[in-house]
């Protein structure tokens, strides 16, 4: 393969500096996420490679070099993901997805879209009444839908939201489990609870639930309900059947927005159920109010090793049905 080499001069060194890394950490991210060679003194590099890795270490440097010069906070993972979008789309720029804040956390963590796929999520979300987010674990799905709740909420969109997902896989079958009511529904409903404390501290989280502010519930207490002026979150969508899916969407009032999340290669209904999920994405389809983000593996934002386990799974399924 033939080598290309590229130069790259920065105008402001100390930008340069931090978009770099401490001991030139990120251009060592930039270099194993593209197989490529960077020589780095003051603010200049030196790029080696093969053409098409070369160029997008460039554009992914020079777009977080203007995230630097707006003050943007760069982390390792940041730095991945930038290559990532580069790789995947070079038209695609970082200032609109990176600096879009969705919401700041109790310990003043900024959350925002952390590619294209999130931006388009967001987006939609601002834009209709009705959406779903479907794709893989790690994509981050459920964490912004409640970010954007709890966003609505606190800039007084909405007055209240409710958190929900069906509480056992196939049918809701409570009577089954022991304890009491709320002892049988807790473990379903736990992802809920710590995606709220990793946004909001405990006290306040506990004040919101107290007034009536946040409910987190299971789907079948959806049931004779409408909902007004709520952001309305379902989760693991895919474990709803088609009358419960068709029981929350008519349960929408004025004023609300619901989003509904889900993986529709991990249902977990009988065979002879049909996921409500996967119903609703077909009739759906088209009807304005009403968007579908579909997301995939590359959209994974956890661990790298998550990206390419979920990855090697979608390979294997792809064989077996080959």
């Amino acid at each position: 393969m033939t080598e290309f080499t590229l130069q790259m001069h920065f105008d402001e060194p100390e930008v340069a500096r931090f978009i770099f890394g401490q001991r030139d950490e990120h251009l060592r991210l930039i270099e194993r996420s593209l197989d490529i060679s960077i020589g780095a003194r003051d603010g200049d590099l030196s790029i080696q490679g093969a053409k098409r890795d070369v160029t997008t270490a460039e554009l992914a440097l020079l777009q977080l070099y203007a995230l630097g010069k707006k003050g943007f906070v760069l982390s390792p993972a940041d730095v991945v993901r930038a290559v990532e979008i580069m790789a995947k789309d070079p038209n695609a720029k970082l200032t609109n997805i990176f600096l879009d804040t969705i919401f700041v956390t109790a310990k003043n963590k900024v959350i925002s879209p952390k590619g294209v796929n999130q931006k388009v999520y967001i987006e939609a979300i601002r834009k209709n009444d009705v959406v779903f987010g479907v794709g893989p674990a790690g994509t981050g799905k459920t964490f912004l839908a409640m970010a954007m709740a709890l966003s609505a909420l606190m800039d007084k969109q909405v007055k209240r939201i409710i958190l929900t997902r069906p509480a056992v896989e196939a049918g809701e079958r409570l009577g089954f489990l022991p304890g009491d009511l709320q002892e049988k529904i807790d473990p379903y409903l736990r992802p809920l609870w710590d995606a709220i404390n990793d946004m909001l501290d405990a006290e306040r989280a506990q004040a919101l639930l107290a007034k009536g502010a946040v409910e987190v519930a299971p789907l079948a207490f959806m049931r004779g309900r409408t909902l007004n002026d709520a952001f309305i979150v379902l989760d693991e969508a895919q474990n709803a059947t088609s009358e419960q899916m068709k029981m929350f969407l008519t349960r929408i009032g004025f004023g609300s927005k619901a989003v509904i999340t889900g993986d529709v290669t991990q249902i977990d209904l009988p065979r002879h159920q049909r996921s409500g999920l996967v119903e609703a994405l077909t009739i759906l389809k088209g009807i304005p109010g009403i968007h579908a983000t579909h997301f995939e593996a590359g959209d994974v934002v956890r661990h790298p090793i998550v990206q390419r386990i979920v990855s090697a799974y979608e390979r294997a399924a792809d064989e077996d049905a080959g």
